[in-house]
């Protein structure tokens, strides 16, 4: 039986040795958000952009998803751990709730930048933190800011349910595969009364798109709103640089209600098939608390 006591001793080590292996290979960014009267931005959001999946944050010009979120502190303290990488930075106190979408006018806003004004990116090594010091000025978003100007590429529709009534209050969100699996890159403001909305990106480019009533991923609760651009398989969207196509119809529907395991089997049908709606939902964007 000793050598049955060594082989657990072994994978105990070796189990322990692969999960000190896994921490190492992470790092920490720190530091603090202030508002432009100096104050903490307590109570108020991170937002972590990786320079590898996107290009960086443009509130003027368009929305990027952020790849990580880490809440802030009653002093606007932060910490968080990352895989090594570059990241950009911005941090947003919301006027009212929570919504993890595009700023809303009233909403404490800044994205960190160099002294040219274009952003700052931060590396993040492994086993090593990076304090990025005092990040201040966090100012009211102007709500102009998110209006098109000469320059913006995009796409312009409206949101219509399965009756062709426009619907508001809903996101689009961009995908540049087909598959549209994981986290999208560029989500709109949420469309207005008459249904329109206007989704700014980027670059020119070949853009698939999905609708929701939240901004966060998970698996949608009974009554949500869902939807995308296209029939059975999605549409592919073409967006010349600098141009906004228009005319983009995006079709809704409402999550069904759970109940019976026969109705549970409908609805997982209907999210399946539903147009524009392919494969599993995104996976849910957490906020982590401070010090994570």
């Amino acid at each position: 039986m000793r050598w049955l006591h060594v082989v657990v001793v072994v994978l105990v080590l070796a189990g322990a040795c692969t999960a000190s292996f896994a921490e190492l290979r992470k790092g920490k960014l720190a530091g603090r958000i202030l508002d432009g009267k100096l104050a903490p931005l307590g109570g108020g959001t991170v937002f972590l952009f990786s320079s590898t999946v996107g290009p960086p944050p443009a509130p003027e010009h368009y929305w990027r998803i952020p790849d990580e979120l880490v809440s802030l502190d009653g002093e606007g303290r932060f910490s968080i751990e990352l895989m090594p990488g570059s990241y950009y930075i911005g941090a947003i106190r919301r006027a009212t709730g929570q919504d993890l979408g595009p700023p809303r006018g009233g909403d404490l806003f800044i994205v960190g930048r160099d002294s040219f004004g274009a952003p700052s990116s931060y590396t993040v090594r492994a086993g090593e933190t990076t304090d990025i010091g005092i990040l201040a000025g966090a100012k009211p978003f102007d709500r102009a800011m998110a209006e098109p100007r000469p320059g913006t590429s995009g796409i312009e529709g409206v949101i219509l349910d399965p009756d062709g009534k426009p619907v508001p209050g809903v996101y689009v969100f961009a995908f540049t595969t087909s598959a549209m699996l994981g986290r999208p890159l560029f989500v709109s403001e949420k469309s207005g009364p008459d249904g329109r909305y206007l989704l700014r990106v980027a670059a020119g480019g070949t853009y698939y798109l999905k609708a929701r009533d939240t901004c966060g991923g998970g698996a949608p609760l009974p009554g949500a709103i869902l939807g995308g651009h296209g029939e059975e398989d999605p549409y592919p969207v073409i967006v010349n640089g600098g141009i906004v196509t228009r005319g983009v119809t995006v079709k809704s529907f409402t999550a069904p209600q759970r109940g019976r395991k026969k109705d549970q089997k409908m609805a997982e049908k209907g999210l399946k098939n539903a147009p524009g709606v392919t494969g599993p939902l995104s996976e849910k964007w957490k906020i982590l608390p401070k010090g994570n």
